[in-house]
């Protein structure tokens, strides 16, 4: 079965084709960054437009780097939440449109569903390991989620304020730094000492639970008193170092909780370079397996998308072509 997926949640135009699930023949994203770094972020209307733009040609691109024809699509599977709507929109009818004329099925995908199937790509022998846990981080959302079978989530527990990837490019932010933050942060703290500042590791009781805000908070307040006379690369490196412990620590918890021993890491800020190494060093002391997929599939992109949409089908799912396209909605919630 070959899947077409398209993403278009945030300013990533994607448009990819899997084969039988995690077998990726086209990846294509076309990126924003660069428009919207004149902004200091993500100008929703203005990436609405640019979807516009660059649908057809993605989804073409797409079809032509697979070595298929468009006949050969067997179904389409397309992000319709959460998101900036009017990017959602341009996405959704993109696939109502080709499910129309290739008489396919189509059907809707959550956004950090597909970021967990991101996971499937790099290790296809995962749905042999069921129960896994998966930490969900990106700009938007940090979660922690058990994962008991294909379409079966439980979130074990969330950010109450600011996600992790916000915390990072807000952090950047305040250090100068260019838009997008996260992976400007991540490579100025390389040159810093982690262990120069110490900055606060926010710990909600005895659950799962994020917090960034106070972090954040004190990054702002140090900056502002330290009138320059700390290295950036260290404020950056310290910075770092907390937000990325503060994950560390709960994946932790939650696999001693759970007595789960694989983890998969999903989302943008999958692919900082600290959080990997954190991540492994506990794998190797607690005997875990961590599976973090390469950089292009942390990002939004479509192979991600096709990926749980040719599990949703596998089930049987198929949705009616009046389906809609939400802002916000929680992991789990099928329409």
């Amino acid at each position: 079965m070959n899947v077409l997926g398209i993403e278009t949640s945030c300013d990533e135009t994607s448009a990819a084709i899997v084969s039988c699930g995690p077998r990726v023949l086209s990846n294509i994203i076309s990126s924003q960054a660069d428009l919207h770094a004149r902004y200091g972020g993500v100008v929703p209307e203005v990436a609405s437009r640019m979807h516009v733009e660059n649908m057809l040609p993605v989804i073409s691109e797409a079809i032509s780097a697979a070595g298929i024809s468009r006949n050969d699509i067997d179904g389409i599977a397309v992000t319709n939440r959460p998101g900036l709507l009017g990017a959602l929109l341009v996405g959704v009818s993109a696939a109502k449109a080709m499910g129309c004329i290739l008489h396919v099925p189509v059907v809707t995908v959550h956004h950090l569903e597909g970021h967990i199937y991101s996971s499937f790509l790099t290790a296809p022998d995962l749905e042999t390991q069921f129960p896994i846990l998966v930490l969900i981080v990106s700009g938007g959302h940090t979660q922690i989620v058990r994962m008991d079978g294909h379409g079966e989530y439980t979130i074990l527990g969330k950010t109450r304020d600011d996600a992790a990837g916000e915390a990072f490019d807000k952090g950047a932010r305040l250090l100068g730094l260019p838009y997008p933050g996260g992976p400007n942060i991540a490579r100025l703290a390389e040159e810093g000492n982690p262990e120069a500042i110490r900055f606060p590791r926010a710990v909600l009781g005895d659950n799962l639970e994020f917090s960034f805000s106070g972090v954040k908070t004190a990054l702002r307040t140090f900056v502002i008193n330290d009138n320059g006379a700390t290295p950036r690369q260290d404020i950056a490196a310290s910075y770092q170092a907390s937000v990325v412990d503060s994950l560390v620590s709960r994946v932790r918890k939650a696999c001693r909780d759970t007595g789960i021993k694989t983890v998969c890491v999903a989302g943008g800020v999958a692919a900082n370079i600290r959080l990997k190494s954190e991540l492994q060093r506990i794998a190797t002391k607690d005997r875990l397996r961590i599976v973090v997929p390469a950089s292009t599939l942390c990002t939004d992109n479509a192979a991600m998308i096709a990926c749980a949409g040719y599990y949703r089908m596998q089930r049987g799912v198929r949705d009616d072509l009046n389906f809609d396209t939400y802002a916000t909605e929680t992991l789990g919630a099928q329409r």
